[in-house]
């Protein structure tokens, strides 16, 4: 089902994706020079810069639960490549979005991302690739194991940065004080 010419389709839309986002002004790597692959603090200037960090963790959880939307949507529609080429598309669609200075300043003032500058072209192409690892396993598993395995990612998400997807979309579009302060670092 995953064919060579699948592959070529997702290089050609990373190049594409990292092309927008170099002319949207985003930085390639971290400005920091740091040449590490892998960010684990949140709360540095590191986060989003480097290829993956812990919201990378997030974007794999995009990937399950949107294989799980498109099934119950267009199932019986749609077939599956369909389904996946809407999917990476909606993907690559929130990575653009998210890296505009209105989105930006949202997560600034929403959330617990107070020197959130965006992501670098190589954190949003491994956000993507994330994205679709989850994507991929949310086809091969079963359901259960799915559902189950966002849950118990999401909650290890919080037990561990304090955020997980299902915070951030909460934060994002409901923004609850209460739930910014125990996020904070100073609550640790």
């Amino acid at each position: 089902m995953f064919r060579g010419r699948h592959v070529l389709a997702l290089i050609a839309l990373l190049a594409a994706t990292a092309v927008v986002l170099s002319a949207m002004g985003r930085p390639w790597w971290c400005q920091a020079g740091d040449a590490a692959p892998w960010s684990g603090d949140i709360w540095s200037r590191h986060n989003s810069q480097h290829l993956v960090d812990p919201y990378t963790i997030s974007h794999l959880l995009h990937g399950v639960a949107l294989y799980g939307l498109l099934w119950i949507l267009l199932h019986g529609r749609s077939g599956p490549q369909a389904r996946a080429a809407i999917a990476l598309g909606v993907e690559i669609a929130w990575e653009i979005v998210e890296n505009t200075d209105a989105m930006i300043e949202r997560y600034r003032t929403a959330t617990i991302s107070l020197d959130y500058h965006g992501d670098s072209v190589a954190n949003s192409l491994g956000d993507i690739l994330a994205f679709v690892v989850g994507y991929l396993g949310a086809g091969v598993l079963p359901v259960w194991v799915s559902v189950l395995g966002f849950f118990v990612v999401d909650g290890l998400l919080v037990l561990w940065i304090r955020d997980s997807l299902l915070l951030n979309i909460l934060m994002l579009v409901h923004p609850i004080e209460a739930v910014k302060a125990w996020q904070m670092p100073h609550a640790r």
